[in-house]
């Protein structure tokens, strides 16, 4: 009740005031239209005397502007003190318009005074009229203004936004982005410092959304620059690998070492280097033999990634298995490659069992096989080898013959003494034959660098789901302390779990410390914004009625930032987390930014690129061009040893009386 009253007491006060300013604009009229209420004789000599004394005391009619900006304060503050029913649809832009109107006819009419007497009364009592009628709603309007607009910011952008890293932290290994971020109300200068590369990062995002351009290029061109050994997966062949090539060259004199530049390309054999990934120098135990034979069965038939332990799916591993470290023994592996096991499982399987059971090493490798053979199980025993057979027989090609027999180098990219930057390009087209080949220099490689004592070494993977990569997880989880940066691009969480299992795509998702997304949508969006805690926001709550406005603000635990937010990212803006060291504290490491990238200077340098050199030349002194029949003369070769491998070893197998009981007849 106390409240109500002074509300009444209020409002009788700022009525009052009102009507004081209108009591003075109506002395303002009566003093300087004098002249027409005289003639009229609408005068009272007691109101002049009155109006006399205010001039004298305080020379209120001294000029017509005086009592004007009386009036005004006066019709301002009544205005101030009053509590109009709030109106979303009164804009300030409607406000501005009538204090315009008002301001000019209320103060600017004073030349109207200059006219014939009855025009300027007429038009001088109209204007000022007009004007402070104007100045009025445009007061009462103020009052009824809905200040506080909750539409304003529909998105919550404000709530969401926070306040991001702007310092550059640099050190040997770091990759330093440069990024826009937006946070009170305008955009802010940035940077993401990933000043451990060795905790490993995944770049997710939908095709467009820049994963490429923003950051995996600025990771090969960053770690040239720090002098890094490299091997790079370069899905769509050449376009990383122009990246890296043409910066190594600009870049060459930041190694102690100069490393050397080598491709893989089985499309065109020019420009490609050769490497036999099954070399016996690197192979120390027919676990090497296992896994080489797992990596390529698995590339070649994806399905069996989910079935890893079942009979026909370790059948034929084993088998392939079998049949390499058989040639890494024969003659201390001189025909210990890729194509040549592919050739000798394609021979007859009762030749192919008697030549390796002849072996003790196999023996009890191969005891399955040949308990089914002796025991007459032929159609199980064919089913084995068919799913090794089948699948492999896609990979029969001259140019991926020629490519994995040679010797050009070795895989072990960060040997100090011999650095190397090894791309390895795979071909949309033919994606499902060369998968399976990459994936075994993949696996061939992580064996080979995840070695202490090694130079710093970066493996880049981009569209990861399009080969199988064995050894991954392991990779990421132990390579940190051997100076191995693993970084991994590829679209949604969702490839990597059906190309990878549920468990490992689990262990890769977890174990890595940076994490950079673009546009996801789903589950990943929603794993995401989990993953990125929550953060405390304001909430404000308003109620209109017909007297009065209530507010009420209040602050709750909500996402950071929201999957609906990730699954509507713009191209180049990203989300996402980085970790730091012990002695490189980032105390916020969540980011919500664009990525700068200048765009001229990446053009140019990109207009300035080198094409990779020709390689190999097959042309010879005549100018003949022989590549066609050098591949083709590998490619019989190869055969021819087999061939040869095989006689002389049932040769061999015939003469000794211990092992002529393991020929069937």
């Amino acid at each position: 009740m106390q409240g109500e009253d002074d509300l009444r007491g209020l409002a009788k006060i700022m009525a009052f005031m009102r009507a004081v300013s209108i009591l003075i604009v109506l002395m303002h009229f009566y003093w300087f239209c004098f002249g027409f209420f005289a003639e009229r004789g609408w005068t009272l000599e007691i109101i002049g005397k009155i109006l006399t004394n205010f001039n004298r005391t305080a020379g209120l009619f001294t000029h017509t502007l005086y009592t004007k900006i009386f009036a005004l304060v006066l019709l301002a503050l009544s205005c101030l003190g009053t509590k109009g029913v709030k109106n979303e649809k009164i804009t300030w832009p409607k406000i501005y318009i009538a204090l315009a109107i008002g301001f000019v006819l209320f103060f600017l009419n004073f030349p109207l005074l200059k006219l014939p007497l009855n025009t300027a009364t007429f038009l001088y009592i109209l204007t000022t009229g007009l004007g402070y009628i104007a100045l009025m709603v445009a007061g009462v309007w103020m009052s009824r203004l809905l200040r506080n607009n909750l539409m304003d910011d529909v998105f919550n952008n404000e709530n969401e936004s926070f306040r991001q890293e702007t310092k550059l932290l640099e050190n040997e290994y770091s990759v330093n982005l440069s990024t826009k971020f937006y946070y009170k109300g305008k955009w802010n200068d940035g940077w993401i410092n990933i000043v451990n590369p060795f905790r490993a990062t995944i770049v997710l995002g939908t095709p467009g959304s820049g994963k490429s351009y923003a950051i995996v290029n600025n990771y090969i061109k960053q770690q040239i620059e720090k002098g890094f050994s490299m091997y790079i997966y370069d899905f769509k062949f050449d376009d990383l690998s122009t990246i890296a090539y043409n910066h190594l060259l600009k870049y060459m004199h930041k190694y102690k070492v100069q490393p050397k530049f080598y491709v893989i390309n089985f499309d065109d054999p020019r420009r490609s280097h050769r490497c036999n990934p099954l070399n016996p120098a690197f192979m120390t135990d027919i676990s090497d033999a296992y896994e080489a034979a797992y990596t390529i069965m698995l590339n070649l038939n994806r399905s069996w990634i989910q079935k890893q332990g079942d009979f026909f799916v370790e059948s034929p591993i084993i088998l392939l298995a079998a049949i390499i470290w058989y040639l890494k023994i024969y003659e201390d592996g001189k025909y210990c490659t890729f194509p040549h096991a592919i050739e000798l499982l394609n021979k007859k399987y009762a030749d192919v069992f008697t030549i390796l059971t002849s072996y003790p090493d196999l023996e009890n490798y191969l005891s399955p096989f040949m308990d089914a053979w002796q025991g007459g199980a032929q159609d199980q025993l064919q089913g084995q080898i068919a799913s090794a057979k089948i699948p492999l027989s896609r990979m029969i090609s001259p140019q991926l013959y020629w490519v994995m027999t040679g010797d050009d180098f070795s895989l072990d990219i960060n040997n100090p003494q011999e650095p190397k930057i090894l791309c390895v390009g795979n071909n949309p087209d033919r994606q499902n034959i060369y998968s399976a080949a990459l994936g075994l220099y993949n696996s061939r490689i992580v064996k080979l660098i995840n070695k202490k004592g090694q130079l710093k070494s970066s493996v880049i993977i981009d569209e990861l789901p399009t080969i199988y990569f064995r050894g991954l997880d392991n990779l990421i989880a132990t390579a940190r302390s051997n100076k191995v940066a693993v970084c991994l691009g590829f679209q949604d969480f969702s490839q990597l779990t059906r190309d990878y299992g549920d468990k490992e795509s689990k262990v890769i998702q977890n174990t890595v410390g940076n994490i950079f997304s673009g546009q996801v949508v789903g589950e990943t969006a929603k794993s995401l914004s989990e993953r990125f805690g929550k953060v405390l926001q304001k909430r404000q709550s308003m109620t209109i009625n017909r007297n009065d406005k209530s507010t009420s603000i209040s602050t709750q635990l909500d996402s950071l930032i929201p999957a609906s937010k990730i699954s509507t990212l713009t191209q180049g803006m990203f989300v996402g987390s980085v970790s730091d060291n012990f002695d490189e504290r980032i105390e916020q490491k969540i980011f919500h930014a664009e990525i700068v990238v200048d765009n001229e200077k990446v053009s140019a340098e990109t207009k300035a690129y080198q094409k990779i050199p020709e390689i190999l030349s097959f042309v010879d002194q005549n100018g003949t061009d022989n590549m066609k029949q050098e591949i083709e003369a590998n490619y019989r070769r190869i055969k021819s040893d087999i061939l040869h491998i095989v006689e002389s070893e049932m040769e061999r197998i015939k003469n000794d009386p211990d092992l002529q009981h393991l020929i069937q007849e």
